[in-house]
C-alpha cells in the first residue's frame, strides 16, 4: 500500500480510539531501521507510524551534510517508495521539534507539503510534532495555534506536547519532577486555543509521569488516570465523549498494565525508540562477539568476508527490530487491525 493519505490517516486514528488500541510510532535513523519497522508492522498485520527526530533527520542527510530538512525529505522519499510493497498503511511523522528548530525543520517541511497539496499531491509527511514543553504553556499554545493553521493547509495532523517528558532525547533533557504531570487546567486551555478539530486536526501528548530513555519498569511513577481526568473535564465542557486523541511518550520500560490503561483513556499513538534501538543493536553485538576473528583481520589473516559483509549482520539487526515492533503491536492491541 502507498503511504497513508490524509483521509486514511484520519481513519486510522479514529479506529484506534474507538477500538481502544494505539499505533506504535517507531523512530528510525536509516533505510535499514525503516525497512525493519515496515516488516514488523506487516508481520503484525498492523498499520503504523514511522517517525524521525531532528537528530535522526540530520543523521539521515549524511555526516558531511547535517541538514535536517534534507535528511527528512530523503527519508520520506525512500519510505514512499518501499512502503508500496507492504500490505499495511504507514503514516510518516516527525518527532520532537523544540522552538529553536521550528524554522529549520517543521516549518520548511510543512511548506513542502503545502506546495504538494496545491499541486494535487499528498503531503510529504502525515503529521509533525511541535514540542513546546520548554516554554510557558501560554506561549506553547500560541505557537501551536499558528502551526495548526499551517498544518491544516497541508492536510497534516499536528502533534503537540502539553506538559514535560522527563529524561533525555536528542540532546533535550528535562528533570524528573512535578512538571511531568499535565493538569486539567492545561488540558482545558489547550482546547480553548486549538479547538476540537474545527481548526485542524491535532494529537496531544499529555504527560502523566513519562520519561524518555532507559529505566527499569516501576522506577518512574506513571499516573494514567490523569489522562482520564482531562478527557472527562474536556468532554463535560464540550459535550463529547473522550474528545482528545492522545499520545504516549517515553513508553520504553513501561509496565503493560500502565500502557493498557492509557489506551482505555484515548491514547492512539505511543512512541518507541529506546527499546527498538536496543533490539536493532543487540544482534549486531552478538554477531561481532561470536565471529570476532572473522569480522576482524587478526594477526595478518584475511578475516571472513561473509561475516563482515554489512548485509550479514544488517539482516540480523533488522530482524531484531522487526520482532520488537511485533511485540509493541501486541502490547498496544493493534495486532490484526490493519485497514484493507
Amino acid at each position: 500500500m502507498p503511504i497513508a493519505s490524509p483521509e486514511a490517516y484520519a481513519e486510522m486514528l479514529d479506529r484506534a480510539k474507538a477500538g481502544r488500541y494505539a499505533y506504535p510510532a517507531i523512530n528510525v535513523t536509516s533505510s535499514q531501521t525503516l525497512n525493519a519497522a515496515l516488516k514488523g508492522f506487516a508481520d503484525a498485520e498492523s498499520d503504523g507510524i514511522i517517525q524521525v527526530s531532528t537528530g535522526g533527520a540530520e543523521y539521515l542527510s549524511g555526516p558531511s551534510v547535517k541538514d535536517m530538512v534534507t535528511g527528512a525529505v530523503a527519508f520520506a522519499a525512500y519510505a514512499h517508495e518501499v512502503a508500496k510493497k507492504y500490505p499495511v498503511n504507514i503514516a510518516l511523522h516527525t518527532d520532537h521539534c523544540p522552538k529553536d528548530k521550528l524554522d529549520g525543520f517543521v516549518r520548511p517541511l510543512m511548506a513542502i507539503s503545502q506546495e504538494r497539496v496545491k499541486g494535487g499531491q499528498e503531503p510529504l509527511f502525515q503529521s509533525h510534532m511541535w514540542d513546546g514543553s520548554a516554554v510557558p504553556v501560554a506561549e506553547n499554545l500560541e505557537i501551536a495555534a499558528q502551526l495548526l493553521d499551517e498544518a491544516a493547509k497541508g492536510k497534516i495532523v499536528l502533534e503537540i506536547e502539553v506538559g514535560v517528558v522527563g529524561g533525555e532525547e536528542d540532546g533535550v533533557e528535562n528533570a524528573i519532577n512535578d512538571k511531568l504531570y499535565t493538569t486539567v487546567e492545561d488540558g482545558l486551555a489547550m482546547v480553548e486555543a486549538l479547538g476540537l478539530g474545527e481548526k485542524g486536526r491535532y494529537m496531544a501528548a499529555l504527560t502523566f509521569g513519562n520519561v524518555h530513555g532507559v529505566y527499569k519498569p516501576g522506577n518512574v511513577k506513571l499516573r494514567p488516570e490523569i489522562l482520564n481526568q482531562i478527557q472527562e473535564a474536556v468532554g463535560a465542557k464540550y459535550g463529547k465523549d473522550k474528545p482528545l486523541s492522545l499520545v504516549f511518550h517515553g513508553g520504553s520500560g513501561s509496565l503493560l498494565e500502565e500502557i493498557r490503561e492509557a489506551l482505555d483513556y484515548g491514547v492512539v499513538k505511543m512512541n518507541i525508540d529506546t527499546d527498538t534501538q536496543y533490539a536493532f543493536t543487540r544482534p549486531v553485538a552478538d554477531h561481532m562477539f561470536r565471529n570476532y576473528d572473522g569480522v576482524l583481520k587478526i594477526d595478518g589473516e584475511v578475516g571472513n568476508k561473509k561475516q563482515y559483509d554489512p548485509r550479514t549482520w544488517g539482516k540480523l539487526a533488522e530482524a531484531g527490530l522487526a520482532a520488537r515492533v511485533v511485540e509493541a503491536c501486541e502490547h498496544l492491541r493493534s495486532t490484526g487491525t490493519r485497514m484493507k
